[in-house]
């Protein structure tokens, strides 16, 4: 699972988007490829970004990687991840991102008319800090939990068995005990019988 970037922009209506910033993690990418795949997130977020409309939310698949995005009153959130990174957290990281960087830009985001890095340096924390899906949907981190505990639960129930398996052959020699046990009476009550009778 790999978070590869994440964009914010205004959506212009039929106009070119303008950007606030893109945070990228592209270590899997060789260091002379960098530079042109992030300008083609760059393009990819623009394109993406004004063909959604506000309030709408979807999902577009370039090869084996997918583009999340959110237009929230006019502010498009964009995540870019492989195949295996959940949708919802996806998602979930559009909205968190969104939330901060209103919060942080009071609204003022709504007057831009220019390209900025405004964005830059919450983008690049988002996309280190939600590289693991679980940091960013609760559901994803409890479903994990669940995963793991359902494993040590399994593993549990294999050692019980096969402690149960030890207290079946345990019980099995208690009842041979017995058996002596109950042999060792019958013999001592014959043994006394005998005694008596003399």
């Amino acid at each position: 699972m790999k978070l590869t970037a994440i964009a914010l922009l205004k959506w212009n209506g039929d106009k070119e988007p303008v950007l606030f910033g893109v945070g990228t993690d592209l270590s899997s990418f060789g260091f002379f490829q960098r530079g042109s795949v992030k300008e083609m997130l760059t393009f990819v977020a623009r394109t993406v970004a004004k063909r959604t409309l506000v309030g709408q939310r979807q999902t577009v698949q370039n090869e084996e990687y997918y583009c999340h995005a959110y237009n929230r009153d006019g502010m498009v959130g964009i995540a870019f991840a492989d195949k295996d990174y959940p949708a919802r957290a996806a998602f979930g990281i559009v909205i968190k991102v969104l939330d901060e960087f209103s919060d942080q830009s009071r609204d003022s985001w709504r007057t831009a008319t220019a390209d900025s890095a405004d964005a830059a340096p919450l983008l690049e924390a988002a996309v280190q800090k939600y590289q693991d899906p679980a940091q960013a949907d609760k559901v994803t981190k409890i479903q994990r939990d669940l995963d793991e505990t359902k494993v040590i639960l399994h593993k549990t129930i294999e050692s019980m068995l096969e402690r149960g398996e030890k207290l079946d052959s345990l019980v099995d020699k208690s009842s041979d005990l017995s058996m002596a046990s109950q042999m060792f009476y019958k013999q001592a009550r014959k043994t006394n019988s005998c005694c008596k009778m003399m």
